[in-house]
């Protein structure tokens, strides 16, 4: 799923940001330091059969299809 929603993009910041503070990796901060230049580089994984539900879901209350499918 290339497209990330606003909440998943706050959680991955978030994580790498505690992923940071406690172990002091240095990939992790040049990571946030640019994180706008490397958000593209996330991708979004998930079980199908959630992707599918999901979409389904969507469908039923008249949402449009997501840009990328699987």
């Amino acid at each position: 799923m290339g497209d990330m929603r606003e909440q998943d993009v706050e959680r991955l910041h978030a994580l790498i940001s505690r992923h940071a503070h406690y172990t002091n990796s240095k990939t992790a901060q040049k990571i946030l330091k640019d994180f706008g230049a490397y958000l593209p580089k996330f991708k979004k994984v998930m079980p199908t059969e959630y992707r599918r539900a999901l979409a389904d879901l969507a469908k039923a209350r008249g949402e449009p299809k997501p840009l990328h499918p699987a």
